[in-house]
C-alpha cells in the first residue's frame, strides 16, 4: 500500500513512481539519462514500477517529451530545488523511540528554533548536540521553523517549493530523523512549521505538472492560492493532506505548526485543516499529537472540537498577548501595536481569556477582529514575547531585552512563563541573546532586489522604522552577512547567566508546582492594583494557592489594600517563593510584600508568593515603637 499519494516509493522489486499531471499525454521518469514510461491512471495520475531504480537513484519527470523537472513530491533534493530528486527509503533509518507517547495538549513549554542559525554550523547534527541543554532548561516541545527545500544558501524556509523534501542545507533526511529520535530520548517533543498557504516563487514546479494546483478564486498575500476547494481540487487536497501525514509517519514528528492559516482558503464542508489533523492523528494512534496555528484574524473555531464545528487543532498563537506585552516593554504603540496599551488589565484579560479582541472594532485594520474564546482551555493559547517575525520586525532585529528596562523584562518573562497559557520561547531568549534575528533570504539578483524593496515598504508602517536614519539600517535580506549575524552566540549562556538562571527557575516552578503546571480552566483570576501593577492568583488545593504580584512601574504602596485576591488562605500568611528582583537574577533585592504596614510592591518586579504558617507577632506596643 502506497504511503503517500505521489512521489518515489521503494518497494520489493524496485521503485514505484507516481505523479499527477492530468493535462499531459505522456509521462516518463528519467534515471541516469534513461527514460522509463509511466502508465496513465484514472484521475490524472501517471505511475509505474522501475526495477532499475533503488534508494539513492537520481531522477526527474519528463512530460510530453519536453524538459525534465524534479518531482513535486520529491523526498530530497541533494543539489537544490532545480536539480534531480533523490529516491529516499525511510525504512533504512532505525528508530529507538517506540516508547515515546507524544506531546499532550497541556504542560508544554515550546521553543521555536531556526536550524540554520541555532548553531554556528547550522545543521541537524549540530542542533542535536544542544538538545540536552534545552531539556535541562525546562523545554518540552521544539517547534522547528520550515525546512522544506528552498533555493539559495540560506532563508527562513517560508518560501519552500518542495513540500516533502527537507532542505539539503541542514543535512540529509536521516539527520532530521536522528534529531527527532534523540529529542524523544530526552523527553522532548518536536513539531514542524509547515506552509500550506503558498509556495515560493523560485523553484516551484507544481504548475508545470498541472495548473490545477492553484486557483484564482482566492488571493493570498504571496500570490496564487493553493486549490483546496475549486474544480479538480481532490488530487491537490490529497497531495497536501498526504504531506501532513508524511511528516508524522516518516519523521515521527509530534505535530505541526500551520503558518498563516487565514490564507489557507477552503470553502468546502470539510476544511482541509480539519482533514489534515484528523488524518495525521489516525496515522499515529499510539501518540499524542500537538497542532498549533498562526491565525491573524483570531478565529477560535480552529481549536474547537470537531463535534462543535471546529477543526480540532490544539492551540493558537496569541498575538494579542505579544502585542500588549511589547507595548509594556518598549513604550511604543504604532503600526499593528496601535490598539494596545500594555496595561495591567490587558495582561489580566489576555491570561484569563486568551485573545483580547474577540469581535470588537480594531482601529488598525478598520474592521472587527477576533471571535469568542469562552469555553476554551488556557492551554489553547500560546503566549510569547518573542518569535521569528516579531524580533525581525524590530527593524534592527533587536530582542525585547535590548529594547526595555531589565526589571520590566524580567517581570514580564515571569508572567509569560508562569501564566496559564502555553509559553513559547524563541531561540536564545532563555539566555538573553544579544544576536539580532533578521529577515534573510538568498534569492537571485532581480528577485532579491524586489524582496529587499518589499521589506523596506513593510517596515515603513512603523513610524520609528520609517525615518531616514532607520531606513538605512535595514539589512539586505540577500546579504550573507545578514544571515551570519543572526546566528546564536552560545558563549552568552555564561555571560548572561543571571537571566538564564531566572528562566530555568521559573520553568522549574511551572513544572513542579501543580497550580502552574495543570493549566486548569478557571484556575486563575487577576486584579488590577495600580496604573502599572496587577496580581494573579492561582488556585490550588485548600491553602495551597500562589500569588504572582507584578509591578511594571515604580514602588507602590497599597494602604488600604481592599482586594480579596491578596488575602492569604485562612490561618496562613504570604512568603516570597521567587522574586525577579533577587540579586542572583540581577535584581536589587525584595523586602516582604505583605506586612503590618500593609502591601508594598517593589518597582519593575514580579514576585511569586506562597502561603506559610504565620510567625509569632510582636506585641502591639513594640510594633508601634518600631
Amino acid at each position: 500500500m502506497r504511503l503517500c499519494p505521489a512521489g518515489a516509493e521503494c518497494v520489493p522489486g524496485g521503485v514505484h513512481f507516481r505523479v499527477w499531471a492530468p493535462e499531459r499525454k505522456q509521462a516518463e521518469v528519467m534515471i541516469e539519462d534513461r527514460a522509463f514510461a509511466l502508465e496513465r491512471e484514472p484521475g490524472g495520475y501517471w505511475s509505474g514500477l522501475v526495477k532499475e531504480a533503488r534508494a539513492g537513484s537520481l531522477y526527474k519527470y519528463r512530460l510530453d517529451g519536453g524538459e525534465a523537472h524534479p518531482d513535486p513530491a520529491s523526498r530530497f533534493q541533494p543539489s537544490g530545488p532545480h536539480q534531480f530528486s533523490e529516491v529516499i527509503d525511510p525504512d533504512q533509518f532505525t528508530w529507538t523511540d517506540k516508547d515515546w507517547a507524544g506531546a499532550h495538549a497541556t504542560g508544554q513549554v515550546i521553543y521555536e528554533l531556526h536550524v540554520g542559525t541555532f548553531t554556528p554550523e547550522g545543521t541537524w547534527a549540530a542542533a542535536a548536540k544542544k538538545l540536552s541543554f534545552l531539556a535541562d532548561t525546562g523545554i518540552t516541545l521544539i517547534e522547528v521553523m520550515p525546512v522544506s527545500e528552498f533555493p539559495g544558501k540560506f532563508g527562513w524556509g517560508y518560501d519552500g517549493v518542495h513540500p516533502y523534501a527537507p532542505t539539503r542545507l541542514y543535512g540529509r533526511p536521516d539527520d532530521f530523523r536522528h534529531f527527532v529520535d534523540q529529542a524523544h530520548a530526552l523527553h522532548l517533543g518536536v513539531i514542524l512549521d509547515v506552509v500550506y498557504n503558498h509556495l515560493g516563487p523560485d523553484g516551484n514546479y507544481l504548475g508545470h505538472f498541472s495548473p490545477g494546483y492553484f486557483t484564482d478564486r482566492h488571493v493570498t498575500d504571496w500570490g496564487a492560492a493553493i486549490n483546496f476547494d475549486s474544480k479538480g481540487c481532490e488530487p491537490v487536497r490529497e497531495f497536501f493532506i498526504g504531506n501532513a501525514v508524511y511528516w508524522i509517519r516518516e519523521y515521527h514528528l509530534d505535530g505541526l505548526r500551520f503558518d498563516a492559516t487565514q490564507n489557507i482558503y477552503d470553502d468546502s464542508a470539510d476544511h482541509v485543516l480539519a482533514v489534515m489533523v484528523r488524518e495525521a492523528r489516525a496515522a499515529a494512534p499510539a501518540r499524542q499529537l500537538y497542532f498549533v496555528a498562526e491565525n491573524e484574524p483570531q478565529e477560535t473555531r480552529i481549536v474547537r472540537p470537531v463535534e462543535r464545528g471546529g477543526y480540532g487543532l490544539t492551540s493558537l498563537w496569541n498575538d494579542d498577548y505579544h502585542h500588549s506585552a511589547l507595548v509594556a516593554l518598549t513604550g511604543h504603540s504604532d503600526a499593528y501595536y496601535t490598539d494596545y496599551r500594555g496595561t495591567p488589565q490587558e495582561f489580566v484579560s489576555a491570561l484569563k481569556y486568551g485573545y483580547l479582541f474577540q469581535g470588537q472594532w480594531y482601529k488598525w485594520q478598520e474592521q472587527r477582529r477576533g471571535s469568542p474564546s469562552f469555553g476554551l482551555p488556557p492551554s489553547a493559547f500560546v503566549t510569547f514575547i518573542e518569535n521569528h517575525d516579531q524580533v525581525a520586525n524590530s527593524a534592527c532585529g533587536l530582542r525585547p531585552r535590548q529594547l526595555s528596562d531589565p526589571g520590566v523584562h524580567r517581570a514580564i518573562t515571569a508572567v509569560t512563563l508562569l501564566g496559564p497559557g502555553t509559553p513559547m520561547l524563541f531561540q536564545g531568549q532563555e539566555f538573553g541573546s544579544s544576536q539580532p534575528f533578521f529577515y534573510f533570504a538568498d534569492h537571485g539578483k532581480e528577485l532579491a532586489k524586489l524582496v529587499h524593496e518589499g521589506r523596506v515598504t513593510f517596515m515603513a508602517q512603523f513610524e520609528t522604522a520609517a525615518t531616514p536614519e532607520m531606513r538605512g539600517c535595514l539589512p539586505n535580506p540577500a546579504d550573507e552577512s545578514t544571515f551570519e549575524r543572526s546566528k546564536l552566540d552560545w558563549s552568552e549562556v555564561e555571560k548572561h547567566r543571571e537571566l538564564y538562571d531566572l528562566h530555568c527557575d521559573l520553568l522549574t516552578l511551572r513544572r513542579e508546582q501543580p497550580v502552574f503546571r495543570l493549566q486548569q480552566p478557571r484556575g486563575m483570576d487577576g486584579a488590577v492594583l495600580g496604573d502599572q501593577a496587577f496580581v494573579l492568583r492561582f488556585f490550588g488545593e485548600p491553602s495551597d494557592d500562589r500569588l504572582l504580584v507584578v509591578n511594571l512601574g515604580a514602588d507602590l504602596r497599597l494602604d488600604p489594600a481592599p482586594e480579596p485576591l491578596l488575602a492569604p488562605p485562612e490561618d496562613m500568611q504570604w512568603a516570597t517563593l521567587l522574586s525577579t528582583e533577587d540579586p542572583k537574577y540581577g535584581g536589587a533585592g525584595t523586602p516582604p510584600l505583605d506586612s503590618e504596614k500593609n502591601w508594598r510592591l517593589p518597582g519593575r518586579a514580579a514576585v511569586v508568593l506562597h502561603p506559610v504558617k504565620p510567625t509569632a507577632v510582636k506585641p502591639a506596643e513594640t510594633r508601634k515603637k518600631a
